[in-house]
């Protein structure tokens, strides 16, 4: 099979290299691809957000099927162009991707479903959130309604700070922008992967990740510093509960609705004292989730895809080893707000062969044949092992021989995890 990804993060380097693994794949494509990506894939610089131009790159190219990584493509109707042009393809219409795209979207369907959520405000206007803070006792948690790249999330502690941020927000953005105002759930998150095919799904995994830029998880909301898979927190019975209360009456909804979906769910959710309770989906494979799931899986993930994208869910066979997957994200300083790129990347060749540490490129590019940062978040280093904490110190250890100006990067992950409450 020729196969085609659409991204250039550290989840689609993480596809294309797991992906390669399997006898299926002749050759491997990326649009637009990175540094590291280019040494396992034929990499073509196009914009993700051009259906027409994806389109033509298939068929010239004789592509037979299409993993779209990103959210931002999916939310622009790329399956939909796909689809419509017979190219056979993984992930969710657009109208399907409003379970990302749109907060409030999902929420209704919470609201319709009574699936357990936190208890919310949608506010249309400045006005209206000021007001509807009143509501609410802190910690106050404020969200963009629509794709914010994982940083469009507010926990604050203090109603001077909730009312600071609204008032930015919509000094700063398109005043018709719409805020959710949630009340804050106590627990431990956890993260929860499905294949889905309409109503038929298949469990892929689970994860814990850490959002905040600073160790001990304070600091700014990024798109992801860290993550380890299997996730800890979810037992057995809590597993399926998520699946009777979450997942299932979610897919059941959107078929309802004539609107299926198909592709990932991904279920970011909180454990709580009272059961797990849905904080929001994201409609593809999170990055950095990604990465541990993928080191973990292999060649079985593109199997996976394939066959829920052919609606053959009783050739999916999803076998973890008895192991555990760590990724560090190393980042440029300043991140997530501003920082500098180009700066060369010392280290790397280094770990060319190492059994089983594989390094993600983000934000790479190449400069007269040397790899150089061209993002925030520009590598993820990622470990697996028998042992979580042995895969930790494993991941640990590279980390610690790859440098460049201004690197940074949390130095607790995988070592604070939570178990079941």
């Amino acid at each position: 099979m020729k196969i085609l990804v659409i991204g250039s993060g550290g989840r689609e380097h993480s596809l294309v290299w797991a992906f390669s693994q399997n006898p299926k794949c002749q050759e491997i494509h990326c649009i637009p691809g990175n540094a590291g990506i280019k040494q396992l894939a034929i990499c073509k610089d196009l914009n993700i957000l051009d259906n027409d131009l994806i389109i033509s790159y298939c068929k010239l190219n004789k592509i037979d099927f299409v993993v779209v990584g990103p959210e931002a493509p999916l939310a622009n109707g790329l399956i939909n162009s796909l689809t419509k042009n017979n190219i056979l393809s993984f992930g969710p219409t657009k109208e399907a991707a409003f379970l990302e795209s749109s907060k409030s979207f999902t929420k209704s369907i919470c609201d319709i479903k009574n699936i357990p959520t936190a208890n919310y405000i949608l506010a249309t206007s400045k006005e209206d959130a000021l007001n509807f803070i009143e509501k609410f006792i802190p910690p106050f948690v404020i969200k963009l309604d629509g794709l914010a790249a994982g940083k469009g999330v507010f926990i604050l502690n203090k109603k001077s700070e909730a009312i600071e941020i609204i008032k930015n927000i919509y000094l700063n953005q398109n005043k018709k922008i719409a805020l959710l105002i949630e009340e804050f759930l106590v627990g431990h998150e956890a993260s929860l992967f499905v294949v889905c095919n309409g109503k038929n799904f298949k469990l892929l995994g689970s994860a814990q990740d850490y959002k905040k830029i600073y160790d001990k998880d304070l600091g700014a909301n990024t798109g992801g510093m860290g993550a380890f898979s299997p996730a800890l927190n979810i037992s057995p019975e809590v597993e399926k509960e998520i699946l009777d209360k979450i997942i299932t009456p979610t897919l059941t909804e959107m078929d309802e609705r004539g609107t299926p979906f198909s592709g990932i769910l991904y279920a970011g959710l909180m454990i709580t004292d009272k059961g797990p309770k849905l904080v929001e989906y994201n409609v593809r494979l999170g990055d950095p989730e990604c990465q541990v799931i993928a080191i973990r899986l292999g060649a079985q993930l593109l199997d996976a895809l394939l066959y829920c994208s052919t609606n053959e869910f009783s050739k999916i066979k999803i076998n973890y080893a008895d192991d555990f997957g760590v990724t560090v994200v190393m980042a440029s300083g300043g991140y997530p707000n501003k920082y500098e790129t180009g700066f060369k990347i010392k280290g790397i060749e280094k770990f060319k062969n190492s059994k089983d540490v594989e390094i993600f490129h983000s934000g790479t590019k190449y400069i007269d044949e040397n790899i150089v940062t061209n993002g925030g978040r520009v590598l993820s280093i990622t470990s697996r092992s028998s042992n979580l904490n042995d895969a930790r110190k494993k991941t640990y250890k590279v980390v610690e021989k790859i440098d460049w100006k201004n690197e940074f990067h949390r130095k607790d992950i995988a070592k604070k995890t939570y178990s079941l409450i």
